[in-house]
Formats: structure tokens, C-alpha cells, sequence
């Protein structure tokens, strides 16, 4: 693994942010801008406070997408419906990408439910549908998709595994990398700490999470990528991710280290290199600059309440959700301090 230059801190005007929807109390993760502008946000299965797993957003209302058949709820049908959309993404055709890692509550996934959508934005069908029936699907947990039109792969994380994935989209075949590699591991004894108060739940355990958000570049030659639970970034040239033939070590040799960045769930690139992450206990937005430069563009201690996702619309707009874990009660013995009602924002980028 080599290591780049720290990434160096530095101050930028930042920028102030704007509010999009409010979701009273469904709670936002994923969220996604098609090139026309067309919004569209994730919400966890969950027991109460919850009807749809894909909504596009219109007029500032939730509508399910791409119908109402594929948010209604059926356990027996699983491979058919959604059953725990987390993650969402728009390609450089525009087609919308829908990550279902098919585990309510945090649960063990629904085997047959675990599969990634590529829907078409202009007859708002689903073209095609990824199964991973390669992968240890019972045990895993992913996280995040990007995906690469030219090489026709996709690129995804799995804290659960404690790996990136890469999925060719072409054979459906999909394989396990960098697994239990420290870039992609959370640090040992390492707790979120977010206004004063440790992310534990009522036994005590702390939040956790391996490799989480991830970032593509615009090129598609680098994936940036990081775990919750430590304070660095990474990045791999995704030649060497593409490479079946490489020994695991061999990949592993080509890991670079960006620098500090702090704690960040989601992250995003944009068509200037920036890398932007969220930031849980700073409340804020950064970005890391093509030149290394570690820069806070908006902050907002009252509604930055963990920063999850970004979405990057046509309209030079960086939109973001706030899904408040930390105000949960699973963290919180129980008691529910999220700030309600739950919102969509967006930043001026560009």
C-alpha cells in the first residue's frame, strides 16, 4: 500500500444549504438526481413510519417508483419486491441504479431478496436485475454502488463482508475484493463520538461499520473508499480492481492512502474531481480537491444531523439527506431524539 501527501486542511467560502422535501417521519438514506433533474430517495424497511422504499420525489411529495407493485411489501416474493433499498445511483446514460441489500432492521438479508435494479428513466422500467448468487449473500451487507458504463462494471461495498465487490455487468458474475484489508476494516476500539455523547445502543456496543460510502471519478480510473469507524480515506486505480488475474496481495500493493479526512458515511465524486464527504460529528460537508486539499463547503449544526448520502443534479446542485441515526432510539436506550421532520437538502456546488 503506498501513501499520498496528507491531505492538507484548508478554508474555502462555504456554501449555504438549501431545503429541498421534508419526509415528516420516513427517514431518508439514499438519494439520486437523473440528468433531468428527476429526484429520487431511499427509506429503510421499518416496523412503523413506513410505506415506500423508492420514492421519486414530485412537487416536494413522495411517489413510489417505478410503481407501487415493487414497494409493496411480500416476504414471499422478495426477489420480485424491494425489501431494504439502501443505496441509489445515476450513470452517465442516465439510467437509475437501485441497491436492495434485502436486510430490515439491520437483519440477516432475505437471500433472495439481495439484488441491484437498473431501471430506465425514460419508460421508468426495470431493464435488468443482478441476483449475486456468487457472493455469501446470507452474510453480507452492501452498502453502495457505482457503477462504470465503459468497462461495464459495477463497483460496491460490503461492510458486512468487510470488501469492495465488483460486479460485471455484462456476465452477472461478481467477486470479493481487498477483503479484511485495513483500508477496508474499521479501526479496532474505535467509537463514533457525535455532540459529546458515544453511538452506542442500550447494551452498550457501539455503531460499527467496515467499508461504507464509495466514490467513482468521472474517468472511472479511481474508487475512493473508507470504513465509518476510522479517520482515513483510500483510493485504488481500478485498473487493478478489474483485474481478475491479480493475487489479492498484488491488489492490495496498490491501495493509496489519501490522508485524514475525519469521520464520513457518504461520499461522491464530481465532474471537477472533488471528492466530497459527509461529515456525522462536524456536522458539515467536505471535499478533498484534485490538488489534496481538505476543505469544509457548508456547515450546519442544527440540520446536518448525520449527513448520509449525495446525489449531484444537473442543476450544479450537491443534494444531500440527513438521516439523523445517531438520534434514533436504537442509539439512544430507546428514547427518540430525531428532530422531525426528517429533509432533503441541497448545496450549491457549481
Amino acid at each position: 500500500m503506498t501513501s499520498l501527501p496528507a491531505a492538507a486542511q484548508s478554508s474555502a467560502p462555504e456554501v449555504p444549504l438549501e431545503e429541498v422535501a421534508q419526509f415528516g417521519r420516513h427517514q431518508p438514506i439514499g438519494v439520486a438526481v437523473s440528468q433531468r433533474g428527476r429526484i429520487f430517495v431511499t427509506f429503510p424497511k421499518k416496523d412503523k413510519d413506513f410505506d415506500y422504499s423508492l420514492a421519486e420525489i414530485v412537487d416536494g411529495q413522495r411517489r413510489p417508483y417505478p410503481d407501487a407493485q415493487w414497494n409493496q411489501w411480500d416476504s414471499t416474493r422478495a426477489a420480485q419486491r424491494f425489501v431494504n433499498v439502501q443505496a441509489l445511483f445515476v450513470d452517465r446514460n442516465d439510467a437509475l441504479w437501485v441497491l436492495d441489500p434485502a436486510n430490515p432492521g439491520d437483519e440477516a438479508p432475505v437471500k433472495e431478496g439481495v439484488k441491484l435494479l437498473r431501471i430506465n428513466l425514460t419508460t421508468n422500467q426495470v431493464e435488468k436485475v443482478y441476483r449475486f448468487e456468487d457472493l455469501p449473500r446470507e452474510r453480507s451487507g452492501l452498502n453502495d454502488v457505482r457503477v462504470d458504463t465503459e468497462q461495464q462494471l459495477a463497483y460496491l461495498s460490503d461492510p458486512k463482508l468487510a470488501a469492495l465487490v465488483v460486479l460485471d455487468l455484462r456476465t452477472g458474475k461478481s467477486r470479493l475484493v481487498l477483503q479484511g484489508h485495513k483500508s477496508v476494516l474499521a479501526a479496532p476500539g474505535f467509537v463514533l463520538r457525535i455532540d459529546g455523547k458515544e453511538v452506542k445502543d442500550k447494551n452498550g456496543k457501539p455503531f460499527s461499520s467496515n467499508v461504507n460510502g464509495i466514490a467513482l471519478t468521472p474517468d472511472f480510473r479511481y474508487l475512493y473508499y473508507r470504513a465509518i469507524n476510522q479517520t482515513k480515506l483510500y483510493r485504488i486505480e481500478t485498473q487493478y480492481l478489474r483485474d481478475a488475474a491479480l493475487p489479492p496481495a498484488a491488489v492490495a500493493a496498490r491501495v493509496e492512502g489519501v490522508g485524514e479526512v475525519g469521520i464520513s458515511h457518504g461520499m461522491i465524486a464530481d465532474a471537477a474531481g472533488n471528492v466530497y464527504l459527509t461529515d456525522s460529528p462536524g456536522h458539515a460537508v467536505r471535499r478533498v480537491t484534485p490538488a489534496g486539499r481538505l476543505e469544509r463547503v457548508a456547515h450546519d449544526g442544527s440540520r446536518l444531523l448525520w449527513p448520509d448520502s449525495f446525489g449531484l443534479g444537473p442543476d450544479g446542485y450537491l443534494y444531500l439527506t440527513a438521516a439523523q441515526i445517531e438520534r434514533t432510539p436504537k442509539w439512544n436506550n430507546g428514547q427518540d431524539r430525531v428532530q422531525y421532520p426528517f429533509r432533503l437538502y441541497r448545496l450549491k456546488i457549481r
